[in-house]
């Protein structure tokens, strides 16, 4: 398959054995199969790699924090429960948004709304030092454990107790085993109308990129979220709505596609 970009005749054309589809340049088709190839050559360049929040790495793409963003804006949640930590500058990027939302807490002798609960099998010193020395420490719960582990379950859940609502991001293992294993034990801790986010489906679509690995097209996250939906009625994937946009485009431009489960109610 090839995509031929014409500027002169304003036309992107795909190119597959002896099939050719063009689309006008500037078409909503155009957009997706650009933002798709541009995806897959950023992903193979590492470009998620140069993003950090309040100093700290934050491995996503920059369209994925904003959507989520505006999910947590709307929904106010009490807790955020994240698996998978790296160095901790996605709990920073939560726990800034949740001081702005919930400014009231701090200073409590215990917070109860706008709390982040970060989990990882391993959280090295350094990590754990950076988080613990800035201002908003006071907002995140580490967890050190297997997160598919019931001990560990067990411990998230006597964090998110009474905390409504509750949203959870899942960005540790990306096997597909392993994401159906964590679907099952965090859904149940989700309230009505919020979701859990079963992040980096997009390795469905980069097993033939560099650093890709071919198992990747069926080995992924999005495919244990459909196959968790299939499962459970109660939750529906559903790309949270764009807020201010009344234009021809529909999909985001994202390295989660198919991650937002949201839960029924």
């Amino acid at each position: 398959m090839k995509i031929v970009i014409d500027t002169t005749a304003a036309t992107l054309t795909r190119v597959s054995g002896d099939e050719e589809i063009a689309h006008g340049l500037y078409t909503k088709e155009a957009f997706e199969e650009i933002s798709r190839q541009w995806v897959r050559v950023g992903w193979s360049l590492s470009y998620y790699h140069t993003f950090s929040w309040f100093g700290l790495p934050i491995l996503q793409l920059p369209e994925d924090l904003i959507r989520l963003q505006e999910v947590i804006y709307r929904w106010r949640p009490g807790v955020i429960v994240e698996t998978g930590i790296y160095q901790g500058g996605s709990l920073l990027f939560h726990a800034s948004l949740l001081e702005a939302i919930w400014p009231e807490a701090i200073g409590l002798e215990a917070i109860g709304a706008g709390r982040v609960v970060g989990v990882d099998r391993e959280i090295p010193a350094a990590v754990r030092e950076a988080i613990a020395s800035h201002p908003l420490a006071k907002r995140i719960t580490l967890i050190e454990g297997d997160s598919t582990a019931p001990q560990t379950v067990a411990q998230v859940e006597k964090e998110v107790l009474d905390s409504a609502p509750v949203l959870v991001i899942l960005d540790s293992g990306h096997s597909r085993d392993h994401v159906a294993l964590e679907l099952e034990r965090y859904a149940p801790l989700v309230t009505p109308g919020s979701y859990i986010v079963a992040t980096d489906g997009i390795m469905h679509d980069l097993s033939d990129v560099p650093r890709g690995q071919r198992d990747w097209a069926t080995d992924n996250p999005l495919t244990a979220a459909r196959e968790f939906t299939a499962r459970h009625p109660e939750f529906v994937e559903e790309q949270p709505p764009w807020p201010c946009y009344t234009g021809p485009l529909t999909k985001n431009v994202t390295y989660w596609p198919g991650a937002w489960l949201k839960r029924a109610g």
